[in-house]
């Protein structure tokens, strides 16, 4: 789907086999694209010729015959220079360890195993995508994601192409679960007074109002908010005049519950009041609280 007055949008997703790319084209083709899956490089110019008055996403495997990274990084980089098309690189990643789960509840053979074990065909399928991976415009790690996680994290990445400015997506998490790794900006919050603390505080997140008056008794809050807003203000135009569609500011705590979600809900509020909406995910918040 093309906008008036917008370049239709040309967007490749490759990514880890059972990661979620599958999900993540389905996304793009409820949104208006026109999708094709398991694209040999070899054919996606002739796929943009064919559509470049339309909003394409293709689906490159490292499994098909032709792949080479190096090739596809080649022909992105001259679609880019032709300017004809806004284009995009997403990549789908997760865990290792996490793949072989999936496969291993699906009973699934992985394509590239073939009689060895899941994790050997898996490593081998990284080996070949990593210089892929070190290029991209977008890396979701779908480790912790649901496919309705995903589905929304694509939308929200390029829903509205050519009629919004750069998008903003903001991210609570607990840094004992990891950095996510798509963040563009890291906020450490653990300096804040911790909720953990308290026995009647403990159970709640911080979508609770109590925890919420517990934090920013904290002087440092209110200071935390002040700096960052004031850094923030000035800086996202010039990532959004660098042609940055979107931008995710992640924001850590310990456990990813308390002060890292109250935080999160506060730069939103923030966001919010200049007119600029933003997506919001709290990543290590148990799912009845979302």
């Amino acid at each position: 789907m093309t906008n008036p007055g917008s370049k239709p949008r040309f967007v490749v997703v490759t990514g880890m086999s059972g990661a979620g790319k599958s999900v993540a084209l389905q996304a793009l083709e409820d949104m208006g694209f026109e999708t094709v899956d398991n694209l040999p490089v070899a054919l996606i110019n002739a796929i943009v010729t064919a559509h470049e008055d339309h909003s394409i996403a293709v689906g490159v495997d490292a499994r098909t015959r032709d792949f080479d990274a190096a090739r596809l990084l080649s022909v992105i980089e001259a679609l880019r220079a032709e300017n004809k098309m806004a284009v995009g690189l997403v990549f789908v990643d997760a865990d290792t360890d996490v793949l072989v789960q999936r496969y291993t509840e699906t009973r699934r053979p992985h394509p590239m195993a073939v009689e060895r074990p899941i994790a050997d065909g898996i490593e081998m399928e990284r080996r070949l995508l990593t210089p892929v991976r070190g290029g991209v415009d977008l890396l979701v790690d779908t480790s912790r994601l649901t496919p309705a996680d995903l589905k929304r994290t694509i939308q929200g990445q390029f829903g509205g192409a050519g009629t919004r400015g750069m998008q903003i997506f903001l991210m609570s998490f607990g840094y004992r679960n990891g950095l996510p790794r798509e963040a563009d900006l890291v906020l450490d919050v653990r300096f804040l007074k911790n909720p953990h603390y308290d026995a009647i505080l403990r159970p709640l997140t911080g979508l609770d109002a109590a925890v919420g008056a517990y934090i920013e008794q904290d002087p440092a809050a209110k200071m935390f908010l002040d700096r960052t807003t004031a850094l923030l203000e000035p800086l996202l135009p010039l990532y959004e005049r660098e042609g940055k569609s979107y931008f995710t500011i992640a924001v850590g705590c310990t456990g990813g519950q308390h002060r890292s979600v109250y935080m999160t809900e506060r730069l939103k509020q923030w966001f919010n009041n200049l007119r600029s909406p933003v997506d919001v995910r709290h990543r290590d918040l148990p799912r009845h609280h979302v």
